[in-house]
């Protein structure tokens, strides 16, 4: 879509607009953002914005069931010595959403010194998170990327849809990115690591 007609597709959703077929004038009722199964605005939040919220809402639900009644141990299974914990990629999740919550909120390029010696093994994975994230309960890894989440969903709701579409210099040297990738690509990463999670609970000892 090129960039015109995606800021006017922004402006349709935040003004009221004729539906096709019809006399009245009908606005887009925002969603509660409990509605799970209903991608779009959601109360609180600019409508592009509450867009990302609702898929970022359906992707914490689908991941958060994933994991659900997992023992501690299995958190820490390690399929062979390359692969990642359940715990591990858990972590890592919430430390690529800190990062583009220093990214987009502070304009920053990198974790500060205190983000990184937290998140940075996580963000890294690797031999270094396999060393850092073990020996966890289940729970301590949904409290860590719950408190990231929460934090997310607070900082949009000071943001609008033109912060949402701004392209970002930095990032955009040899192609233009904006802020709604980023916030996308967090839903895709999640996304894409449930998928692994779900594979290694296949590969659990015992089942």
């Amino acid at each position: 879509m090129k960039r015109r007609n995606f800021l006017s597709a922004s402006a349709l959703l935040s003004v009221p607009f004729v539906m096709s077929g019809c006399s009245k004038e009908q606005s887009i009722k925002p969603f509660s953002g409990k509605d799970l199964h209903m991608i779009g605005p959601v109360e609180g939040y600019t409508p592009f914005i509450g867009t990302i919220v609702s898929m970022l809402n359906k992707n914490r639900d689908a991941l958060l069931k994933q994991v659900e009644g997992l023992s501690d141990t299995d958190a820490d299974f390690l399929l062979d010595p390359g692969a990642n914990s359940i715990g591990a990629l858990l972590m890592h999740l919430g430390a690529t959403e800190k990062y583009y919550q220093a990214n987009t909120f502070e304009n920053r390029q990198d974790y500060n010194e205190e983000e990184k010696k937290f998140w940075g093994p996580a963000y890294d994975l690797g031999d270094q998170g396999r060393q850092t994230w073990k020996g966890k309960p289940l729970k301590w890894y949904v409290d860590q990327i719950s408190r990231v989440r929460n934090l997310t969903l607070e900082k949009l709701k000071e943001y609008d849809d033109a912060w949402l579409l701004k392209e970002d210099p930095e990032w955009s040297q040899e192609e233009p990115y904006n802020n709604f990738y980023k916030w996308f690509h967090v839903c895709e990463h999640e996304s894409n690591h449930r998928g692994q999670i779900a594979f290694l609970k296949s590969r659990l000892p015992g089942l």
